[in-house]
């Protein structure tokens, strides 16, 4: 599967960077970079049988937490490291925020945006908790416990004194959103947000 937000962070890394890929499921980003760029690329998955699929294909991958096992790796490990589609799936969001920064040069985190118009069209419709396809999941199965907004990230991000250096906003086919004027209301028309984050 070939997934745009794949291709952004596939653009953003650059040959021989040292890569940590916190929540990596099944490896399948960490495969993709391989392939197209000169990575040192590892992996942090909390379930133990993706830690075993990733290992089966040859991929540097350990079992562990990001709530509670980043604070072990030494500041400025690797050159970039990747939260994609896991930030609203931590305990604490904002210390995972606060050790990817610490840990790397430079972090790029991805995450479906609770703000979008469509889901924000569904939960006043139906006024049941909205599903979608960056959100598939019901409300009592979801393994998502802090949805946020985009703004609410770009706060976030203020708080702790985070740089976002780049923004990218992709709308619900996946797209990246080049429109200007939706660009500035990306809250409003993205359905996830994938940002490059410098301490």
């Amino acid at each position: 599967m070939n997934r745009l937000d794949f291709e952004i962070i596939k653009k953003v890394i650059e040959d021989n960077s040292r890569i940590l890929d916190v929540g990596c499921e099944n490896g399948e980003l960490l495969k993709f970079l391989d392939k197209g760029k000169k990575i040192d690329g590892r992996g942090l998955e909390i379930s133990q049988k993706n830690v075993n699929i990733c290992v089966k294909h040859g991929l540097s991958v350990i079992q562990g937490d990001a709530d509670k096992d980043l604070i072990a790796y030494p500041s400025k490990s690797f050159d970039f490291v990747i939260l994609s589609q896991t930030l609203q799936a931590t305990h604490s969001p904002e210390q995972v925020l606060n050790q990817l920064v610490r840990i790397s040069k430079r972090a790029i985190v991805s995450f479906p945006n609770f703000g979008s118009w469509l889901i924000r069209l569904k939960l006043l419709t139906n006024g049941v908790m909205p599903q979608s396809n960056s959100l598939p999941h019901t409300w009592y199965t979801t393994p998502n416990i802090h949805l946020c907004t985009i703004k609410d990230f770009k706060k976030l991000c203020k708080k702790n004194s985070i740089k976002i250096e780049q923004s990218y906003y992709l709308n619900k086919n996946g797209k990246q959103i080049k429109n200007p004027l939706n660009k500035f209301f990306s809250n409003f028309f993205s359905t996830s947000g994938l940002f490059v984050l410098k301490k």
